[in-house]
């Protein structure tokens, strides 16, 4: 009885002390519990900001990507109206280039008649300086300067076109004169023999130069030879009585000493001849 009662003590406190270990156990359990519950609350108040983080993220990469088209398409409309501007800009720079194109070729066009011009202004120049040189030596170094002069500024340029052909018209115009006119000149002159004399010299155009001296004894018809190529001219003195007649009467009739009438001159006074035709 007594061995039966200590197996039942001996029993009692061994399920004392594993209701004890259970106990222990189970408050392990439940703080681990609790631990657990702690560690998943903290998980899902983390899994609840990542979400609202992802959501964030979400919501701020569909703003940058409405951003980024709405920047796309900005920047494409932008580059399709520089193009179109770029185009416009190109058009009008080529009408630019095409109307500069066409006034250098008119500017050109204008120079180059400009020049062919100033060169036909430069051969009549020459033309009429010639001429000159073999008209009669009635002031013809001076009218020759003149001429020469003309022909020195168009060809260095520094005579325009229309001063070129203003100057000319107006030399061409006093030779014109010089042909037509009749004068007459009271001067010292050299006769072919040397002596100077006291004379009337009278020419009429460029065809008739004669003198007659103020004794009314020399009388001389200037004649034109040609010499080497060259045109000269000379006195002939040797006139007969009709010719120092006819001489003598259209002198005085210049120099109104003899009433306006009309004088018969002989061909043979001319000078473009230069003898009896």
């Amino acid at each position: 009885m007594k061995k039966k009662l200590i197996f039942i003590l001996m029993t009692a406190i061994l399920a004392v002390n594993a209701f004890a270990d259970y106990e222990s156990e189970i408050r392990d359990l439940k703080l681990q519990k609790e631990k657990l519950n702690s560690e998943i609350k903290t998980l899902n108040t983390k899994i609840l900001a990542t979400d609202s983080m992802l959501r964030a993220d979400v919501s701020r990469r569909k703003v940058l990507e409405q951003r980024y088209k709405a920047d796309s398409e900005r920047r494409l409309a932008e580059i399709d109206s520089l193009n179109a501007k770029i185009r416009k800009v190109a058009a009008s720079l080529q009408q630019e280039r095409g109307k500069q194109a066409r006034a250098k070729n008119r500017s050109e066009n204008v120079a180059a008649k400009r020049r062919a011009l100033r060169d036909e202004l430069a051969k009549i120049s020459k033309t009429l300086e010639s001429q000159i040189a073999q008209t009669l030596p009635w002031e013809r170094e001076s009218r020759l300067e003149r001429a020469r002069s003309l022909t020195r500024e168009i060809e260095s340029g520094n005579a325009t076109e229309e001063e070129a052909f203003s100057r000319l018209k107006s030399l061409l115009g006093e030779e014109i004169k010089f042909g037509d006119e009749v004068s007459i000149v009271n001067s010292p002159l050299t006769r072919k023999d040397g002596e100077i004399v006291n004379a009337s010299i009278l020419r009429i155009g460029n065809q008739w130069m004669v003198y007659v001296d103020e004794n009314g004894v020399q009388y001389g018809r200037l004649e034109r030879k040609i010499e080497n190529g060259k045109v000269v001219y000379e006195w002939n003195e040797n006139l007969n009585l009709e010719e120092r007649a006819a001489v003598k009467l259209a002198v005085e009739v210049k120099q109104a000493k003899k009433p306006p009438q009309i004088v018969n001159l002989p061909v043979s006074l001319s000078v473009v001849g230069g003898g009896e035709r």
